[in-house]
Order: structure tokens, then C-alpha cells, then sequence
């Protein structure tokens, strides 16, 4: 099925690698105008190139005037806003008792307060507009999608902080199903299981030494163990980014225009 998103524009936070940059391409493909944001500027010039419809703006979402930049930049660009995917994200994992304030606090603020962020500085544009094409007579359906885990929805020892942000993330989209369906917008959110980027890549990979906002994070898992996980899925293998923008589109594409305040899982049915 050929579903056509031509018209649309979209912000895809976390856009420059991985499953973000999937999403992104997958929004392109269907005819979206794409912002892509993300903090590492090389990746996000490298993920623009490949969508034809696109612009990108880089920084720090933890940041708390970055987001509304990021949203005046694709209104004024391309002249709407209609798909917004909070993407970004990433792992600092310590088991409770080693887990400092600093560490506990930046998994919200990249995974909660972020997203908060960005619906918040979109919410009068959305508002406005919506109450306009209703007042002539005309519905536009827009689409929120946000991304959780399924350590968010079930826990996963040694991720304190990134579990209690990925299970704010569903209270923030449920919250806002019932806040923003009188505007048309249905907002949902996809819980990744484990998708093949370099969150969960061997340790020993050199991507998996990242830097985030002047601080050195070291994600990944160790070898033995994600070839222990991966036999525990029921489909036998790791998602692909790609896997993960599918589902991700479903909820962009009018597909989903009466579903709003769900959380769809795309684990290839593990559940930690």
C-alpha cells in the first residue's frame, strides 16, 4: 500500500543516526517535509542527503530553549507542522546504588523533559490552527508519536534512569491523547525492544563511546550478553531501524487516525 504523507511536515528528534535517521527516511519516502534534529551536527548534514524534502538544525534538546527553536524553525520553513516524533535518546546505565543525581537526572531531561519540551512550544500553533480549519468546517488530522522501551514498560535491572524516563514518556502521551484530541492530533507512543544501533551494539565497538552535552557515556552491552538476549526473542533476531520506522509510520500515517493514547510495542515479541 502506497500511503502518501505529501503536504506534511514533520520534526524527528534524534535524526542523525539510527532508528531517527530510519524514521526519517521512511517520512521522506511517502513525500513528508522533514526537520531533523539532532545534537551531532556531521551525522545530521550525512541524514539530510538522503531525504529530498529536508532541513535539520543541531543542538542540545536537554537544553530548555533549544525545543522551541526547533519548532519555529520547521514552521517557518515549511509553513506547518503535522508529524512530531520525540526520538532522541540514549543509555547511561549504572545499577541504583552507583547511579549518581547527575546521571538519574539526564535520563529525564533527554527522555521526558525533552519531549515535554517540544509538544509544549508546538501546543499554540497546533491549537490555533486546528480551531481555525474547525471553524471552517475542515478536519486535518496531525500526529504526535513518542518513543518508549519496554524497559519503560516492565523494567530492566541497571537502568534506573532510563526506565523511569521511558515510563514518564507513556504518562506525557496519554495525558495528551485526551488533552489534544479535540484538535484533531492523536498522540501515541512505540516501545522499542532491541533494535540493532549502537545503544546495544558490543561494547568493544568504538560507537558505542559516545559524547553527549561535554559528557563521555559508554552504552552498549557486553557481547555474551546480547547473544544470550537475542535468542530469547521469539522471532529469532534483532530489529532493524528499519523495523522500528514502520511502526513508527503506522501512527504518522492516517492509518491510525482513530487510535490515540496507545502504546504499540516492536520488541519481535520479547519482553524483558
Amino acid at each position: 500500500m502506497n500511503i502518501s504523507l505529501s503536504g506534511k511536515t514533520a520534526i524527528v528528534t534524534g535524526a542523525g543516526r539510527g532508528i531517527g535517521r530510519a524514521i526519517s527516511k521512511r517520512l521522506g519516502a511517502s513525500g513528508a517535509s522533514v526537520l531533523l534534529v539532532d545534537i551531532d551536527e556531521s551525522v545530521l548534514q550525512e541524514a539530510q542527503k538522503t531525504i529530498e524534502k529536508a532541513s535539520s538544525i543541531s543542538g542540545d534538546l536537554s537544553q530548555p530553549e533549544f525545543p522551541q527553536r526547533a519548532v519555529d524553525k520547521a514552521i517557518a520553513e515549511f509553513g506547518s507542522l503535522d508529524i512530531i516524533v520525540n526520538n532522541a535518546g540514549y543509555t547511561w546505565d549504572s545499577v541504583i546504588q552507583k547511579t549518581t543525581d547527575e546521571q538519574f537526572q539526564a535520563m529525564l531531561d533527554i527522555h521526558v523533559v525533552a519531549p515535554f519540551r517540544i509538544l509544549r512550544a508546538a501546543s499554540h500553533w497546533l491549537r490555533e490552527t486546528a480551531k481555525r480549519e474547525t471553524a471552517e468546517d475542515v478536519r486535518v488530522m496531525r500526529k504526535v508519536v513518542n518513543v518508549t522501551s519496554i524497559s519503560g514498560l516492565d523494567g530492566n535491572p541497571g537502568q534506573a534512569g532510563y526506565a523511569s524516563g521511558k515510563a514518564a514518556v507513556v504518562g506525557l502521551t496519554k495525558t495528551l491523547a485526551k488533552e489534544w484530541g479535540r484538535y484533531n492530533v492523536t498522540v501515541n507512543a512505540v516501545g522499542f525492544g532491541l533494535i540493532d544501533t549502537r545503544l546495544i551494539k558490543p561494547m568493544e565497538d568504538a560507537e558505542t563511546n559516545i559524547s553527549i552535552g561535554g559528557k563521555h557515556v559508554h552504552v552498549g552491552m557486553q557481547a555474551q550478553v546480547r547473544e544470550q538476549v537475542t535468542k530469547q526473542i521469539p522471532l529469532g533476531r534483532l530489529g532493524t531501524p528499519e523495523d522500528a520506522a514502520n511502526a513508527v509510520f503506522f501512527f504518522c500515517s492516517p492509518l491510525s487516525d482513530y487510535i490515540t493514547g496507545e502504546v504499540l510495542v516492536c520488541g519481535g515479541g520479547i519482553r524483558f
